[in-house]
């Protein structure tokens, strides 16, 4: 089982809400969901981004992959060590 780390959107048309859930890849993504980890509201000036920081490194850890938004998202929470910082593992040997 594959698991992401993705929003799902739960606000009214025009008016975006997101939540950050660890979720199966073969979920819909507005469905079933193992564990919701924070949310997210575009809407406020400034964008409001709460995250459960050890949840998610714990999740990370087992694997679970975050989508291109959900991966910027974890970054501004500080969840995720910013961009330079990661390398994948084949890049590195190859240095």
């Amino acid at each position: 089982m594959a698991v992401k780390i993705r929003l799902k959107r739960i606000g009214m048309k025009k008016h975006p809400f997101y939540r950050v859930v660890v979720a199966d890849e073969h979920s819909p993504r507005d469905g079933r969901f193992i564990e919701e980890i924070g949310y997210y509201d575009p809407m406020k000036q400034p964008a409001i981004i709460k995250v459960d920081a050890d949840r998610a490194k714990l999740w990370l850890g087992r694997g679970a992959q975050p989508s291109d938004t959900a991966r910027i998202l974890l970054r501004k929470a500080g969840a995720l060590p910013p961009y330079a910082a990661i390398q994948p593992a084949a890049a590195s040997a190859e240095a």
